[in-house]
């Protein structure tokens, strides 16, 4: 049976190596119920925003850009990590440079768009709560919005030819190129995750004051009235529930990004980590292909 080393050496798959198949099923099970499930609310998302103008926004149209994104993932990478999972581990299919190269491509191309749309979502939000109307019409033009978009796709091509290199991150034969690789990885995670807690965590703070001086308000108009007026609504209790989903998208993120980056750091700066845990890191950060669409959706009455 091939060791640590030759596991993540020869197998471009992101699957444990196990004497069973039943472990190889189980996660070819796994990868086939992301597929399914993150094509369908990606496609149902697309369809929805480009079916009613209501939904037309521009933070829609990042979100509907990082859904095409995760399309790659879950439409396109996914169902082949499914099928070649359920091959034998001397299957051509495994070993075959071209083929690893296609299919790295495209698991890069979705993640980087998707992470950057992340980010645009997020900075759009900020602009749009914390700055005054008229510098978010100015930097949200129509032509400006489309230059983002196409931006984030712009630079997702540039690391595509990395992208083969990080299934050999723990192998002890690896080069050293891969090991930068990781580096470079890990540090684009780290600082587009900085920025994306600095934009929601700006608007948290922006959210409560501004409806801590309006409930102020209210309390002096209320005994300045000539007659009983209704009770104001539960201020505390919105500020509350917008806090704890601003939170739970958050905590979300961070657990599907933050263990492959520090895997990442762990395997450039002392020893490369287990196979197990390098396949369960990247596990989480592709399930977010999956995720992102309940994340943004699930708190829109539109």
């Amino acid at each position: 049976m091939p060791n640590a080393s030759s596991w993540s050496a020869s197998s471009p798959l992101l699957l444990l190596w196990e004497d069973s198949s039943g472990t190889r099923i189980f996660l070819s099970l796994l990868y086939a119920v992301l597929a399914i499930s993150g094509t369908l609310s990606n496609v149902m998302v697309i369809y929805l925003v480009f079916s009613f103008k209501k939904l037309q926004t521009t933070s829609n149209a990042f979100i509907v850009n990082g859904c095409a994104a995760d399309l790659s993932v879950c439409a396109l990478w996914m169902p082949q990590e499914a099928v070649l999972g359920l091959l034998p581990p001397n299957s051509s299919s495994l070993r075959s440079a071209e083929y690893r190269l296609l299919r790295g491509g495209l698991l890069g191309l979705g993640l980087t768009v998707s992470l950057a749309s992340h980010l645009l979502v997020a900075f759009n939000r900020y602009v749009l709560i914390t700055k005054l109307p008229s510098v978010y019409q100015a930097l949200y033009q129509r032509r400006h919005t489309g230059c983002m978009i196409g931006l984030s796709w712009a630079l997702a091509l540039l690391p595509v030819p990395l992208l083969p290199g990080l299934w050999t991150l723990g192998s002890a034969q690896s080069d050293g190129s891969s090991r930068y690789t990781a580096l470079l990885l890990a540090l684009a995670v780290l600082g587009q995750t900085a920025l994306l807690l600095h934009c929601y965590l700006g608007i948290v703070r922006r959210v409560r004051g501004s409806a801590k001086r309006v409930s102020v308000l209210n309390f002096h108009l209320l005994h300045q009235l000539p007659f009983p007026a209704a009770p104001p609504p539960p201020r505390r209790a919105q500020r509350r529930l917008s806090s704890v989903s601003v939170l739970l998208l958050c905590c979300v993120f961070l657990l599907g990004t933050q263990p492959l980056v520090w895997v990442s750091l762990l395997g450039f700066f002392l020893r490369p980590a287990p196979p197990a845990l390098q396949a369960a890191s990247w596990l989480l950060l592709c399930s977010l292909s999956a995720l992102n669409p309940l994340l943004y959706t699930w708190r829109s009455e539109e």
